[in-house]
């Protein structure tokens, strides 16, 4: 399944570029499930981040590596996949990618994913849909 979500944000590419960070990472996490940070070394080729999502009544833990980076002055971008993954995925490929814009730069959070069970890629979609449309105002108000 393929989530694609765009957020224009009103700082400089530049600044949003470089404020792809932990701090970051943090204020994106949803209130639930909640989320506790393991690791977080970046967003370069062969970084890690790994976390822990509590369920209340199991905990799962999601590690990913940082596959693919690039930066120009128009695009920056980094590739997350899937490593380790809690028992309703079995594929996570994640770009984050910074467009340049004449007024601002555009956040696209561009999302591939698969469950273990072909129909329920179809259930889980609107969930991790609202986790990332759950971004959009955190983007807009980190970068004014």
């Amino acid at each position: 399944m393929h989530i694609k979500i765009k957020t224009k944000v009103a700082a400089s590419f530049e600044k949003v570029r470089s404020g792809f960070d932990q701090q970051l990472f943090t204020i994106l996490n949803p209130p639930f499930p909640p989320v506790k940070l393991i690791r977080f070394d970046g967003s370069k080729k062969g970084d890690l981040v790994s976390l822990q999502l509590n369920f209340i009544l199991f905990k799962q833990l999601w590690t990913s590596e940082i596959v693919e980076e690039n930066t120009n002055g128009q695009q920056f971008y980094f590739v997350d996949e899937g490593i380790k993954l809690p028992f309703f995925l079995k594929y996570w490929r994640h770009k984050h990618i910074v467009n340049n814009l004449k007024n601002g730069a555009q956040v696209v959070d561009d999302i591939h994913f698969k469950t273990p069970f072909f129909l329920f890629d179809f259930l889980m979609y609107p969930l991790l849909w609202a986790q990332f449309i759950y971004r959009k105002p955190i983007y807009r108000k980190y970068f004014k």
